[in-house]
């Protein structure tokens, strides 16, 4: 029986129940910043969370990402980036990676970045920079103190005590003539403008479920001190008064809860649930959250009940994405017009041609191409101008030398750019996941952890017969990796090497591989990762973005998705 997400939370078993506990109390330096080196103005930098100092990852990192550092450590600006741990090589997690910074943010961790602790870097692409000092520094020194230490507890204390409170709150549920009253202190609500405290006459009626009840004080507290605890049983409703109340905060940091239960129900009823719900909300993070689970599991999302269910929005946002897994793109093209079939009049015209128009067709395989030209289906006859430009589109891509087609690339360059594709043609498995190889087995080849392949060196026909031979490994211990002269430092780790002509494509043609892990007993993907000279250290369960569910029990899925540079 699948989860039901609207009624209050999802069923979790009591031992997960009693494991989970997501605090978001914050740490009395949580997001501050520190330069370690000799100078106080250069240095490698550091970031505080989660009661703990951590550092940056160079991948993304720029001037931009610099100078948010630098002013918010209260210097005018940045004068340069140091990649690469030129400031040596710090210790702890590696909280920051593929910084995405505008400049114009007041604290590093208010820029995008992929989550907490999720990176694949190691300390030697520790991120450092140099600051500018200012040219009076002398006149008149200055130095900070901060005080506010107990502050929030001093204030959460208000909050209980109800003292020279000022305004009421009454919670109500209409359906089931239940309503709360809290005393709060209006200044303090002030902070929270989507409150309009000034416009009411000294109280606020709000109209909030009465399974939500319980967990309305712990929320009005969080308004006066930032500190909360979040379980699977009050996430729901905290994310919901956050909504209602306009913290949007609160509602992101929940939102990040959400993605620890998004693998747990594999009839994709709960994350399609979770996904309108964000929708509504307007809850980026958990939409995300869910658009990436959905994108790695497409294909067993195709073959659920809810695959004929879900909205032309959920649709439309997962066609954008080049993170999708597919057999192939001519697979995904048919599993979009069986769904609009299914759909009949709730999707009107436009919408077909708007979601046909992310179909990549320039990737279908040219046998498969060829085969569509011959089509009479509804839905062919009714967009047939469509069809016919994108199989047109498809065979020049086929047949055009690159440097024919590179000035296209860059008007209309997601039309270029892969999905992962993992038919048989461009990826391999490995299951094999044991360590009790015997020593000659492992190093002469009787190991099921050693696959050879060979693929094409790239989707178009014209490099059909142009093969790039590929050697994919997982190593589980220290004598595996001495043995190849690989430094490892955690396991287990996936190596992809190519060998044979890849060197005469470098100039035109990159190779963006993917490793896929998967249950093996639930066949649900859960992590996917990109390699790093040709190396992928697979993270603990702490630092991935989803939970693993079958940290003993899964299996590795090489991809090779070569694309036009």
């Amino acid at each position: 029986m699948y989860l039901l997400w609207p009624l209050l939370f999802l069923h979790v078993s009591a031992a997960r129940l009693s494991s989970f506990d997501v605090r978001l109390k914050q740490p009395k330096q949580e997001g501050k910043v520190r330069l370690v080196g000799d100078l106080p103005s250069s240095g490698r930098v550091e970031v505080y969370h989660d009661g703990q100092w951590g550092t940056v990852c160079d991948d993304g990192w720029d001037l931009a990402e610099a100078q948010v550092v630098c002013r918010q450590l209260g210097f005018p600006g940045a004068i340069s980036v140091t990649p690469g741990g030129q400031y040596g090589e710090g210790s702890g997690s590696v909280w920051l990676d593929d910084m995405n910074c505008k400049g114009s943010e007041s604290s590093l961790s208010e820029c995008c970045f992929k989550g907490w602790g999720i990176t694949d870097c190691s300390h030697k692409e520790d991120a450092g920079v140099v600051c500018e000092t200012g040219t009076n520094i002398t006149t008149d020194h200055q130095f900070f103190l901060d005080n506010s230490l107990g502050l929030s507890d001093d204030l959460g204390l208000l909050f209980d005590s109800g003292d020279g409170c000022d305004f009421r709150i009454n919670v109500q549920d209409v359906s089931e003539e239940s309503e709360l009253t809290f005393c709060v202190h209006s200044m303090i609500l002030m902070i929270y403008p989507e409150l309009n405290i000034t416009n009411n006459s000294g109280n606020l009626t709000v109209d909030v479920s009465q399974t939500c009840h319980p967990h309305v004080s712990a929320f009005l507290r969080y308004l006066y001190s930032r500190q909360i605890d979040v379980s699977i049983t009050s996430a729901q409703c905290l994310h919901q008064l956050a909504f209602n109340f306009g913290v949007k905060k609160l509602m992101e940091d929940v939102g990040r809860a959400f993605t620890l239960l998004i693998p747990e129900d594999n009839t994709f009823h709960t994350q399609v649930s979770m996904f309108e719900y964000g929708l509504r909300t307007g809850d980026l993070v958990l939409q995300e959250n869910v658009l990436q689970y959905l994108s790695w599991n497409f294909e067993f999302l195709i073959s659920s009940p809810v695959w004929s269910t879900i909205s032309f929005h959920m649709m439309d946002a997962l066609l954008r994405r080049s993170d999708l897994i597919v057999k192939d793109e001519a697979f995904l093209l048919e599993a979009l017009e069986r769904w609009i079939q299914d759909k009949g009049d709730e999707i009107s015209s436009d919408q077909q041609a708007s979601l046909l128009n992310h179909i990549r067709f320039l990737l279908i395989p040219v046998d498969k191409l060829y085969e569509m030209q011959f089509s009479s289906s509804i839905l062919h006859r009714n967009h047939e101008k469509l069809y016919l430009t994108g199989l047109l589109r498809g065979f020049q891509f086929n047949a055009l030398p690159f440097s024919k087609i590179r000035n296209q690339m860059y008007n209309t360059s997601s039309e270029y750019l892969p999905r992962i594709y993992t038919g048989d043609e461009w990826s391999v498995f490995i299951n094999d996941t044991t360590v009790n190889y015997q020593y000659h087995n492992y190093y002469y080849g009787q190991n099921n952890r050693i696959q050879s392949f060979s693929t094409p060196a790239h989707p178009s026909a014209l490099y059909k017969e142009q093969n790039v031979q590929w050697q994919a490994q997982v190593f589980l211990s220290n004598q595996e990796c001495s043995y190849y002269g690989i430094p490892c430092t955690s396991f287990p780790v996936a190596r992809f090497l190519a060998s044979g002509n890849q060197n005469m494509y470098t100039s035109t043609i990159r190779y963006s591989n993917r490793l896929i892990l998967t249950c093996k007993n639930e066949n649900n993907i859960f992590h996917v990762q990109d390699f790093k000279n040709d190396m992928a250290v697979i993270p603990n369960n702490s630092s991935m973005g989803l939970p693993n569910p079958c940290p003993d029990d899964y299996s590795f899925r090489f991809v090779v998705r070569p694309e036009y540079i």
